[in-house]
């Protein structure tokens, strides 16, 4: 008995070593504020990915073809009647374009996927079934937000109650120094007792409630004038069963990417790879690859 027992834990332990990989999709979709930086997300979030072997990914994209060159969309109020019409009927296009891609939030095609990445997503998206896409994260799966996931569906409290906080504003990018209140937590064990960043766009919050969430990075000094207090910066929390996990930061390029050649760095690749660090724990921790 004592071998057929030590056959079996060995199959087992054969068997994880060979799990199937985590399926995440990753939504970049913007109907507000686009950042620059979401192209280089989607980059190394691949990369990450390919590199753990813990999870793939998959994308919902931002539709080709919006007929503003900015967002949100604004036409000169002094257009004419027809270019007033022209233009919202290429803007009504390009939001079935939108309403399409975000077909893969439905409960129906959620069932293929273990989790979800909000990375820099803004706006209210129009999204087939938002108490069903709640209910899925409810009932035992992954929600990762990035960066300006917290600016994302103001008008939904329940949202913001998922997720944990609501962005509120920013100032100017500055130089700060994260602590680490939690050094156990896959997404921080690798930063240490404090964490410096050169250049970064810092958000502020509303509708965040420290009680409600389990802290893993914040600051003790506000980012614009230096008073002291509790800033939150990157967190996690159960929903249901599920998790979901939130960072503020990934608002530059060269935050997301360790290239040192890359154009107008600030922050050295030291910090880049140490965010990506922090970003592939919090999608470990949250799909339950790591506790």
């Amino acid at each position: 008995m004592k071998i057929l027992a030590t056959l079996l834990m060995a199959a087992l332990a054969v068997t994880s070593l060979h799990a199937e990989p985590k399926k995440l999709l990753v939504v970049t979709t913007t109907t507000g504020f686009r950042h620059s930086s979401i192209p280089t997300a989607e980059k190394i979030l691949t990369q990450l990915a390919h590199d753990s072997g813990d999870f793939t990914v998959e994308f919902v994209e931002q539709p080709p073809g919006h007929p503003a060159t900015g967002f949100p969309a604004k036409l000169n109020p002094a257009a004419s009647e027809a270019d007033q019409a022209a233009f919202a009927a290429a803007e009504a296009a390009w939001n079935l374009k939108l309403k399409t891609a975000l077909q893969k939030l439905s409960p129906e095609s959620l069932k293929h996927y273990d989790g979800v990445i909000f990375a820099s997503t803004t706006g209210d998206l129009p999204i087939p079934d938002p108490q069903g896409f709640l209910d899925w994260i409810k009932a035992g799966h992954a929600f990762i937000g990035i960066h300006a996931a917290s600016d994302t569906f103001h008008h939904w409290p329940d949202f913001t109650a998922m997720l944990g906080g609501e962005f509120q504003h920013h100032g100017p990018q500055v130089s700060v120094v994260c602590l680490n209140q939690d050094p156990e937590n896959p997404a921080t064990a690798t930063l240490g007792k404090t964490w410096a960043i050169q250049q970064e766009e810092i958000y502020q919050f509303k509708n965040y409630n420290p009680t409600n969430v389990h802290d893993l990075l914040i600051l003790d000094r506000h980012p614009e004038n230096n008073s002291p207090g509790h800033f939150p910066v990157s967190w996690c929390k159960p929903y249901g069963q599920g998790r979901v996990f939130y960072t503020s930061l990934g608002h530059r390029e060269d935050i997301w990417d360790s290239d040192p050649n890359l154009k107008d760095r600030r922050n050295d690749a030291a910090i880049s790879k140490a965010y990506q660090q922090h970003i592939l724990g919090g999608i470990q921790w949250a799909l339950g690859l790591k506790k």
